[in-house]
């Protein structure tokens, strides 16, 4: 068994907990708390450079190794979650449809609240269908930080969809 790591990232939103082993990430987590910083272990350098750089906004898209559990269909879901190009947003029954399965969409919603690597699997470019900030598990606040950080096209405080490709 692979052991388990931790690393600490400070950034505009709170601290981050990123964890993972040799085989790739398996956490990021959002802390509601102040943690010291320590030393990284080297197999998560990469990623908390590349996270790094995502907050500095020089960086838009992550090419990291993922080493994600869940049921089949979350990890379909977080598979299709991460073809979401940076700066976009789609609502989750748009999600559901690019899944084959266009009445999944509270479904959808359940595999992206279970996401244990968000802004990676960029979750937070998911929305309502009326465009409003729904369902984030690190906070509607933060969701609304990254995609305003992101540039996401926004009218007040609703999103609009953008299709993707």
């Amino acid at each position: 068994m692979t052991a388990v790591q931790r690393a600490f990232l400070k950034t505009p939103v709170g601290f981050l907990e990123v964890t993972g082993t040799e085989n790739g990430i398996r956490s990021l987590y959002f802390l509601d708390f102040k943690v010291r910083i320590a030393r990284v272990p080297s197999h998560l350098h990469d990623c908390i450079n590349q996270l790094e750089e995502y907050f500095a906004g020089t960086r838009k898209c992550f090419s990291l190794t993922l080493d994600l559990e869940g049921s089949p269909f979350q990890l379909r879901v977080w598979q299709q979650t991460l073809k979401i190009p940076y700066g976009t947003t789609v609502s989750y029954q748009e999600l559901a449809k690019e899944l084959e399965n266009p009445n999944a969409f509270r479904a959808v919603g359940g595999a992206n609240a279970s996401n244990p690597v968000s802004i990676i699997v960029p979750c937070h470019r998911v929305l309502g269908g009326n465009g409003k900030l729904v369902g984030y598990a690190g906070g509607l606040p933060r969701k609304k930080w990254l995609l305003e950080h992101e540039h996401a096209f926004a009218q007040g405080d609703l999103f609009f969809s953008r299709k993707h490709k």
